[in-house]
């Protein structure tokens, strides 16, 4: 099967029950967002930026087990901000785990192999020996951090912590392959530490799963590579998407970064375009999604927005009417889906009921009306069931040529900082004190556990623009 039966049985029995009863709408997946804070600040989300004046703000546990309780969706991706920087992220795991939800973390992969150590120490035995060796051998864990894992005290064994199930996935932020995707997060390492974390959760026992954004600029054949880079370290499934211009986002394209939205966004023709093999995507890798959906996105069918079937859930309340677009929070799950006005929203025809909905073709809007059966035609419930029963995509060929064309940027020193640093680097630069105020902030950007401490949540961008203001003036003096 392409998908694991008891996940996909779940997720059709509940579409069953509720179609039996004639439920006019209803959650299919829960977007909770347990904070909005973050330790990066990506070019395209504009989640910091629209929720600036609550970062410090969290749900707490309770509440956040109560939405999941309320909107009743068999599945439930909880996301943000960095939801591993939520300081309740295990109970809350182990909490909706209960409940019986299917689980997707969606991070940036910059927290994760932290809390697989902590996993490691809560079961150290020596019968994970094996498991610490091949970890070491892939320099996936230091020497110092086995010490820790095989010292483990009875505080670290009795920590909740997050445990591999086939209820739940990592959900990997992943936009492209080094180069681009270090280029995204606007900071270099990042895709490094992304696939370290994948390979270590692999070892571990872990299903792994990869979100992508897809942009104005993304190079359609990089995204191949992406995925077979991705494949051969057998991740377990892809999830994929255009890159839409909603109104935060776009706002911080224009006022921190002084770029023209329309330079990067997608607009509904041009998805059209990069998403055109998405259904041999779909044949050669194992991506999430109906393959209804999949020929929504390569532009041979139209299909109705179901924004409420995947409701979010944050510091606010129920974000309506949908995740990327804020016209106002509710109390409560049922009273947003009786008070929007669902049918001012949307795409009907090809004509854009709001015009923010103009060129929105996201999976958050759009994936559910496959499975829902909205717009039906002949045979697509038939797509939808060859799909998920059929054989899973073979990992593609591990090879050293894939993973020289999978790090591309700061690993080979062609990082999006390189140019800066050449600058820096010049002899008038470091006498004009550039090289080593650059250093000093590189040094500090590296260190992620730290770097938290620091930034964490905020919109502060001091590191990028005293690097800019210090290529200024270096530029200058040349």
């Amino acid at each position: 099967m392409r998908f694991p039966f008891a996940l996909t049985k779940k997720i059709a029995s509940h579409i069953i029950k509720h179609k039996f009863r004639k439920t006019p709408k209803f959650a299919m997946v829960l977007q909770l967002e347990p904070l909005h804070t973050c330790n990066l600040t990506c070019t395209g989300c504009g989640r910091i930026r629209e929720y600036s004046t609550s970062l410090k703000d969290m749900v707490p546990l309770e509440q956040c087990l109560a939405a999941a309780a309320e909107c009743e969706a068999p599945m439930v991706s909880i996301c943000g901000g960095e939801p591993l920087i939520y300081p309740k992220i295990e109970e809350l795991i182990a909490g909706l785990l209960e409940q019986g939800r299917v689980l997707y973390i969606c991070t940036n992969g910059m927290f994760m192999r932290k809390k697989m150590r902590d996993y490691l120490a809560a079961i150290y035995s020596p019968a994970i020996e094996p498991m610490l060796k091949k970890l070491l051998a892939g320099k996936l864990i230091t020497d110092k951090e086995a010490d820790v894992i095989r010292k483990s005290d009875d505080a670290a064994k009795q920590k909740v912590v997050i445990r591999p199930t086939q209820w739940m996935y990592w959900n990997v932020h992943v936009d492209g392959l080094e180069f681009t995707h270090d280029l995204i997060v606007e900071r270099e390492g990042v895709f490094k530490e992304c696939v370290e974390a994948i390979k270590m959760a692999k070892i571990c026992g872990y299903q792994v799963a990869t979100n992508t954004t897809v942009y104005r600029e993304t190079d359609v054949a990089e995204i191949e590579d992406m995925f077979k880079y991705l494949s051969s370290l057998e991740v377990d499934g892809h999830t994929i998407s255009p890159g839409y211009d909603y109104d935060a986002a776009k706002k911080d394209m224009v006022s921190r970064l002084g770029k023209d939205p329309k330079q990067f966004f997608l607009t509904r023709d041009m998805t059209r375009q990069k998403f055109a093999k998405i259904q041999d995507w779909g044949k050669a890798f194992t991506i999430f999604g109906t393959p209804v959906y999949q020929e929504f996105l390569a532009g041979k069918r139209e299909l109705t927005c179901t924004a409420w079937a995947i409701p979010t859930y944050n510091v606010k309340g129920w974000k309506a009417p949908c995740y990327l677009m804020t016209d106002g929070h509710y109390s409560g799950y049922q009273e947003m889906l009786s008070k929007v006005q669902w049918e001012k929203y949307g795409v009907v025809n090809g004509v854009a009921r709001d015009p923010r909905c103009e060129h929105c073709m996201v999976h958050c809007g759009y994936d559910p009306s496959g499975a829902l059966g909205t717009n039906y035609q002949s045979g697509d419930n038939w797509k939808n069931f060859a799909y998920n029963f059929g054989s899973k995509p073979k990992p593609y060929p591990a090879s050293a040529e894939l993973v020289k064309t999978a790090f591309n940027g700061v690993t080979i020193g062609k990082g999006h900082l390189a140019e800066a640093k050449a600058v820096l680097n010049s002899p008038r630069a470091a006498m004009n004190g550039a090289q080593a105020a650059f250093s000093r902030k590189e040094e500090a950007a590296h260190n992620h556990e730290a770097h938290v401490g620091t930034h964490c949540g905020t919109t502060d961008t001091s590191e990028r623009d005293e690097l800019l203001a210090k290529i200024k003036d270096a530029k200058k003096i040349e």
